[in-house]
């Protein structure tokens, strides 16, 4: 039964969720880290980050235990409870937690080394995302050289092209690297 809702969509995942909770469960770890991430680079602060993620899934199990319509888009949906949840703490400068008092769940209690995980999540997906922002050829030269600390040659035989072309697509990968972060400072 579990391989099932492992290989089922995220809004296949939220309308099961009212009759089969671990639905829910794979829904959230899922897209924990990324909100977690989300939530950092917004705060500043890991464990401000920590508390309001929690407060985001509780809301969305508590909608979908109420069997409201499923969202057509069930990541963004998330992310729109996040972004309100967010601008409540701001104006309020405290985490509402409303929906895990309702469902009855304890204040996550974090260790110094949870929090400084959490913060980590923030620089890991700003390079993801500058990653991410370059062309597919560059990006995938650029981590199997840099990241994965590969050959030039071993990486020209397995994107079938010469060994210049690579070093190339690394050159040109690692300036557009270096222009963007530039340009975020």
């Amino acid at each position: 039964m579990m391989d099932h809702w492992d290989s089922a969509d995220d809004g296949a995942l939220l309308r099961a969720t009212r009759h089969h909770g671990q639905a829910f469960g794979i829904f959230y770890a899922r897209h924990e880290r990324r909100l977690l991430s989300y939530l950092m680079r917004r705060t500043g602060s890991g464990e401000l980050a920590a508390d309001l993620c929690a407060e985001v899934f509780a809301a969305a199990l508590e909608a979908c235990r109420a069997g409201g319509p499923s969202p057509d888009v069930p990541v963004a949906w998330l992310f729109g409870i996040a972004n309100h949840k967010l601008i409540d703490s701001r104006r309020r400068a405290q985490v509402d937690n409303r929906a895990r008092r309702v469902l009855e769940m304890r204040a996550i209690e974090l260790t110094r080394g949870q929090i400084s995980d959490i913060e980590q999540l923030c620089s890991a997906a700003e390079v993801i995302s500058l990653l991410d922002g370059l062309a597919a050829e560059q990006r995938a030269a650029v981590l199997a050289h840099v990241i994965d600390e590969r050959e030039y040659r071993d990486i020209a035989g397995d994107l079938r092209c010469s060994e210049s072309v690579v070093r190339k697509r690394v050159s040109r990968g690692l300036q557009a690297l270096r222009a963007r972060l530039g340009e975020s400072r």
